[in-house]
């Protein structure tokens, strides 16, 4: 596909999730899968590879959580080469997002990526979840790929502030993961998301304390 039509593809897609994005946010996110795939000769980075997917399973598939963003801070636990939180930061300027990654590569193409597309409410952090202990919780914490939901709980809970939600993007409904979660933390809701042009099964787990509304 030329790149008038990857464009078109993403704008479609965008559209469809009510998106407006700009000129300068379509090649922002357009460049940044460029610079995936030029990496992606070197380092190995991601399984997908064609372009049309790269649009649909990285971009519209990240862009997908926007709706269920709360507050002005967001940590991406687990973000691998930055997905889902570059697109998000590319379209919400306002928030601030932490990209947490403990494999170096990833990490670092991360921090390439939001030098160049000038991104200074982004930044990458090299660390496990788990060791990692901020100044200030985050009032969102998002996962696209950090295994079941009792992991995400048990890695990532820390840094979530008091009122705050955790939001686990999964495939098939996790009904057993749900069923295990930690006393504390309980299932607040479920969505599905429907990604433009993705014919695969997607939900988002919302995840809050169970002692938050007594705080």
């Amino acid at each position: 596909m030329t790149a008038t039509g990857l464009k078109s593809l993403l704008q479609t897609g965008a559209d469809e999730l009510g998106i407006a994005l700009d000129a300068t946010q379509q090649e922002q996110l357009l460049r940044l899968l460029t610079e995936l795939a030029d990496w992606n000769t070197r380092i190995n980075l991601t399984a997908i590879r064609d372009p049309e997917d790269m649009v649909r399973k990285h971009l519209l598939d990240s862009l997908s959580m926007q709706p269920y963003l709360h507050g002005q801070t967001v940590a991406d636990v687990g973000s691998g080469a930055g997905f889902p939180g570059l697109p998000l930061a590319v379209v919400n300027p306002s928030r601030r997002f932490a990209l947490v990654e403990s494999t170096g590569k990833k990490s670092r193409f991360i921090q390439h990526a939001i030098e160049m597309l000038q991104l200074p409410n982004a930044e990458a952090v090299n660390v496990r979840a788990e060791a990692w202990w901020p100044p200030q919780a985050f009032d969102t914490v998002i996962s696209r790929a950090l295994g079941n939901l009792r992991d995400f709980v048990r890695f990532s809970g820390h840094l979530c502030a008091p009122h705050g939600r955790l939001l686990a993007m999964k495939g098939r409904h996790p009904g057993d993961e749900m069923k295990a979660l930690p006393r504390e933390w309980q299932v607040e809701t479920t969505h599905v998301l429907r990604v433009p042009g993705l014919d695969a099964d997607r939900h988002l787990v919302v995840l809050t304390r169970r002692d938050r509304d007594r705080e």
